[in-house]
């Protein structure tokens, strides 16, 4: 049977995808040279639309991240995992945070999307305008970033 809570590295990936408000997908594609820690900058490579942008890291995020790197040292993948590919499943990515959801006792129903919700909400709500949230978001369209 699975531990309840997330791993430390299963909340790394929870921590991320929400520091940085990542899509499922942007957070499996992560790479280690994606990190730019000088710069304080994670860069969100062929994101949706096939796009790049960069998004701020918090220097707690980077130490966790380069934690992260001392400790199991992945060489391409940030969040290396055990398909062919080399990379975590979005299945795999689904049951972390079904278990950090179970594990808080949360009783709405809360998904990976939430995270990005969640800092797109927090980012709002701290005065930064929707044209940047949009930009750090990766959206096309203002529209998408008001919903």
């Amino acid at each position: 049977m699975f531990a309840l809570v997330p791993q430390p590295l299963e909340r790394l990936m929870l921590q991320t995808t929400y520091a940085c408000g990542l899509r499922a997908s942007e957070v499996l594609r992560l790479r280690v040279g994606d990190i730019d820690s000088s710069r304080l900058l994670l860069w969100v490579r062929q994101g949706k639309g096939n796009k790049d942008r960069g998004v701020p890291l918090s220097p707690a995020l980077v130490e966790a991240l380069r934690a992260h790197g001392q400790r199991l040292r992945p060489t391409t993948w940030l969040f290396a995992g055990r398909t062919p590919s080399g990379q975590r499943s979005l299945g795999a990515l689904q049951r972390v945070m079904r278990r950090a959801v179970v594990a808080a006792g949360f009783t709405k129903k809360v998904s990976r999307h939430t995270l990005r919700h969640s800092y797109a909400t927090h980012l709002l709500e701290a005065g930064v305008d929707r044209l940047t949230i949009q930009r750090l978001l990766g959206h096309r369209d203002l529209q998408t970033t008001a919903r």
